[in-house]
């Protein structure tokens, strides 16, 4: 296959630099030093350095160029630019399928990617969601991962699933897509939530009761939304969430970390250089489980902390200082 990774941030060049491998690689950037600079030196120097790219893996500037012949659309960029992409495919008239691996809300929408493609592609392009616990740096060494890769087509999840599969770099197929998008998106909010508490210093303890707590905020709300309860006790759901919650290598984590020290969060995003995308999807997460009717008090005491000036430890005071009630 020709493969468009579309997307030159840390995911994008891990799942490009694997893909390689096995497919033919046009991995795409919109930043022309960035572009120039990976095309020369042969390595993403800014969000993945480290891993220098397969010989066949080809850097293009023009998105036109990326897509040209290409049998797959990989779509791995922020949320927030993810409809963008997505509306300048529609304008190419590009007619190849579409797999996007971002994880969030779209900011003021609240939309899903799946419901972002059907608004900008129609229904007829066939599409799926690329999502599972996955550390960039892990990926591009080639450390074994395991991912789901969902579409309502159930034949198409299957086929892109046996196309990017490999022994390294496991994926499997499922047909609910918003399951694993709500998964993917809320497990970044239950991320920041634990870096609070391991920065306030609560022990494994708390940290086991908060993921535990988290997953049952995510199956509420993915369910609610029309997502299966089995979808949240796999990859997307609980595999993603422990990753994010523990490893030291996710950046909503790092957030809670550095929050609950008292800094500020400009700051922390400032320092990233890369997007936490459980900061941008909080917000969007607190408001459709409001309207739906649904608790969430974790999420709801991330937001608190995120955008209304409440101290980390007063966050953690509140949530423990809830009535309790049956699990």
């Amino acid at each position: 296959m020709k493969i468009a990774v579309l997307g030159a941030g840390a995911w994008g060049t891990a799942l490009a630099i694997s893909l390689a491998a096995r497919h033919e690689v046009h991995l795409w950037t919109r930043n022309p030093a960035q572009c120039a600079e990976m095309s020369e030196e042969r390595v993403n120097r800014r969000y993945l350095p480290g891993f220098p790219f397969p010989d066949a893996m080809q850097i293009d500037l023009e998105v036109a160029q990326a897509l040209d012949q290409a049998d797959l659309a990989l779509v791995v960029v922020p949320t927030a630019g993810f409809r963008q992409v997505v509306r300048q495919m529609a304008e190419l008239g590009a007619k190849m399928p579409l797999v996007w691996a971002c994880k969030g809300f779209e900011a003021g929408t609240a939309k899903l990617p799946h419901q972002v493609v059907a608004e900008e592609l129609g229904g007829k392009t066939p599409c799926g969601v690329l999502s599972g616990p996955s550390f960039a740096q892990e990926v591009a060494k080639g450390l074994p991962t395991a991912l789901t890769l969902a579409s309502h087509d159930e034949p198409f999840a299957h086929a892109m699933a046996l196309e990017l599969h490999s022994p390294r770099l496991r994926v499997y197929s499922s047909p609910d897509v918003v399951g694993v998008e709500v998964g993917g998106a809320v497990k970044n909010v239950m991320a920041i939530a634990a870096g609070i508490s391991d920065g306030m210093g609560y022990g494994y303890n708390a940290r086991a009761a908060l993921i535990t707590r988290g997953l049952a905020e995510i199956g509420r709300l993915g369910v609610a939304m029309g997502g299966r309860p089995e979808t949240f006790m796999g990859l997307t759901g609980a595999g993603d969430l422990i990753l994010t919650c523990t490893g030291d290598l996710s950046r909503n984590r790092t957030v809670g970390l550095r929050l609950a020290r008292g800094e500020k969060l400009e700051a922390i995003l400032g320092d990233l250089g890369h997007i936490a995308e459980g900061v941008n999807s909080a917000a969007e997460v607190v408001r459709l489980a409001q309207n739906m009717d649904v608790e969430m008090p974790i999420t709801r005491a991330v937001c608190q902390v995120l955008f209304e000036g409440l101290p980390p430890g007063k966050a953690v005071e509140a949530l423990l200082n809830r009535e309790p009630r049956a699990e």
